[in-house]
């Protein structure tokens, strides 16, 4: 699995938006927002891209999905992930519909193109104090 090497790797900055998110990460636990009409999205935002709501919650995803597309990354774009290629970087789509960008764990990056619409499911690494990263491998 790829890892965060404690000085090499950016580590993400919560804003009062995606807070929430990153609470849950810690807990491992996969945040969504919720809109009041029922629309439920992901990435963290102040208002629902579908409806343009601002009444928003947070609801706990179940952290499945099917793999939607995905990307093997040969050559790092920066040194600090030099030691992981290849990656798979994936577009995942979870069952409470939003499709979330992450990465895929515990596969064959030359046989990743086998997994489309295959069923994965979150695993967590936790990569500095408090703060864990949503992969996801195949079910």
């Amino acid at each position: 699995m790829p890892k965060y090497r404690k000085g090499t790797g950016p580590i993400p900055r919560p804003t009062p938006v995606t807070q929430p998110f990153w609470d849950g990460t810690r807990e491992h636990r996969l945040m969504l927002q919720k809109c009041g009409n029922g629309h439920v999205f992901y990435y963290a935002r102040t208002h629902c891209p579908v409806c343009l709501s601002n009444e928003l919650d947070w609801v706990e995803a179940s952290g499945r999905g099917r793999l939607y597309s995905y990307t093997v990354v040969r050559r790092p774009q920066s040194e600090a992930f030099a030691e992981d290629c290849p990656y798979v970087v994936a577009a995942i789509t979870l069952d409470e519909g939003p499709r979330m960008t992450s990465l895929l764990v515990e596969c064959d990056p030359d046989g990743v193109q086998e997994l489309i619409d295959r069923p994965v499911e979150v695993v967590w690494d936790d990569v500095a104090e408090g703060l864990a990263m949503p992969y996801f491998r195949p079910v």
